[in-house]
């Protein structure tokens, strides 16, 4: 026989074994659909995102035929999406599950390394965690002065607002400034004005990044070969550009702070983060401050903004219930202060509504991906590690046995007996566990200060001719559709 028959023959034994492991579901995987060599599962998802056009449906949709923990072969990666509000809390508390999902997705805003606080784990993310959350407590996080800070933030968007004069205006990322200048302060000592061009545009391309990806990382961190065949088909480019125009505005805030800081007296978060690269921490280094700002810029615009647009969303939906919150702060804030934090004790009805507000609306609706650092069971099966894991937190929110009539807007549900009636793990907007949201406390004050004080001071109403939308936009986060509200002044 020739050799290239013994070739092609080797070729072809070489290919067939391949095939064969590509194919094989690991040992007591979760169950799921068989995959294709290569690609996966990824045909099957794309083609049931596009029938249900949100990938959290498609997770739901997999577990009412597989179960509440279904696995699949994304590319290379093996990834399982958990359902229920059992698997779910394992995932979210259990050691094993800690770690966060890896690839060119992740690393690519991070400039090819695992840093940030986001998307990182282990030493390097507590060493991380500690000292922002340290040093953003010395300044003000989940403190008297950042819910002063809000307040004036508040103030100064209401004033915006009554520069509009009652006429249409539209509502799609109208927060985002407003929202992320707290939290931006007291890592910057900057804010930033409602209408600052240079903003907007960098929060725009946020908000593009965020609907092109799942939280899982797309295409993109599946299949990364693409990025050198099919650079805008799989976003390679847009995510890309975004990037790029992020690192430059930071690498430039970091420079002026260089140029002015001293050791002796930190104004913010960078400047203390500046000290301890002075000190030659290794742990603490420029790529790293970089990967961490980036993360406070992107998680300060994009969950609570959203979250808002849909409070206006639903404001103009409910009108009646609009009128039960302002009859609420008027008898308890009255007309001649403004609404502060401490009155959220005295506001059942105004917190009950907007607990169901992210409950209906589930703007992390997979919430952040999970990975597991160690081959571990998960309610008897097998996850390996290095599975990413994503938690279908939709599912618990939208779970009809244990809320009854889910789809039906309804804030009482969050009431008994005149007070607000805790939910648990069925309420589950910043997650749990050691994972939970590093934000939470900041996200919390935000959403009820500036709701609050928009309800106090103006009745929202519809524009005339102007119909409300009730798809949304899929990605990392959901977003209601564009849309316009009128803020007319209240006088009584």
């Amino acid at each position: 026989m020739d050799s290239p028959v013994y070739i092609w023959l080797l070729v072809l034994f070489l290919l067939s074994l391949l095939l064969f492991f590509d194919l094989r579901r690991p040992k007591h995987f979760p169950p799921g659909p068989k995959w294709l060599p290569f690609i996966g599962n990824i045909y099957l998802f794309l083609r049931l995102k596009k029938q249900l056009k949100f990938n959290h449906l498609v997770w739901q949709k997999l577990s009412e035929k597989f179960g509440s923990i279904v696995g699949l072969k994304m590319g290379r990666d093996l990834v399982v999406g958990v359902s229920g509000v059992e698997a779910i809390e394992e995932i979210m508390i259990r050691e094993e599950f800690s770690g966060r999902p890896d690839g060119l997705f992740f690393r690519m805003r991070t400039f090819g390394q695992r840093l940030g606080l986001v998307f990182s784990d282990g030493p390097l993310w507590q060493t991380q965690r500690k000292f922002v959350l340290h040093h953003l407590k010395s300044l003000g996080l989940g403190r008297k002065e950042m819910e002063l800070g809000i307040i004036e933030e508040t103030k100064v968007f209401v004033e915006f607002l009554k520069n509009k004069n009652g006429n249409p205006m539209p509502m799609q990322h109208v927060f985002d400034v407003a929202v992320l200048n707290v939290l931006w302060f007291m890592t910057s000592s900057e804010r930033f004005s409602l209408e600052n061009e240079k903003m907007r545009e960098l929060i725009d391309l946020i908000h593009k990044a965020f609907n092109f990806f799942d939280i899982s990382g797309g295409i993109l961190n599946q299949l990364p070969f693409l990025r050198y065949v099919a650079p805008n088909l799989c976003y390679y480019n847009q995510h890309l550009e975004m990037l790029k125009k992020m690192w430059s505005f930071l690498e430039e805030t970091i420079e002026n702070h260089q140029e002015t800081f001293c050791k002796l007296y930190s104004r913010d978060l960078i400047d203390s983060y500046l000290v301890k690269m002075h000190e030659n921490d290794k742990t603490f280094s420029n790529d790293q401050l970089k990967s961490l700002l980036l993360d406070i810029f992107m998680a300060g615009s994009e969950t609570t903004s959203n979250t808002l647009e849909f409070s206006i969303f639903y404001m103009l939906k409910y009108p009646e219930i609009q009128t039960k919150v302002q009859n609420e702060l008027d008898v308890v804030v009255g007309r001649s202060r403004w609404p502060m934090y401490s009155d959220k004790l005295n506001l059942p009805y105004t917190e009950a509504v907007l607990m169901e507000i992210q409950r209906q609306t589930n703007v992390p609706p997979l919430g952040i991906a999970h990975r597991a650092i160690e081959t571990t069971e998960l309610m008897g099966y097998k996850i390996p590690e290095g599975t990413t894991i994503l938690t279908n937190i939709f599912s618990v929110h939208m779970d009809k046995d244990y809320w009854g009539d889910p789809e039906i807007f309804r804030p009482e549900r969050f009431l008994k007996n005149g007070k607000i009636f805790n939910h648990g793990k069925y309420f589950l907007p910043y997650g749990n566990g050691k994972r939970r949201c590093l934000g939470e406390s900041l996200a919390k004050v935000n959403y009820f200060l500036f709701f609050t004080a928009i309800l106090h001071n103006f009745r929202i109403e519809l524009p005339p001719g102007s119909k409300l939308c009730e798809e949304k936009n899929d990605g990392v986060t959901l977003s209601p559709k564009p849309f316009e509200a009128m803020f007319v002044a209240r006088t009584d």
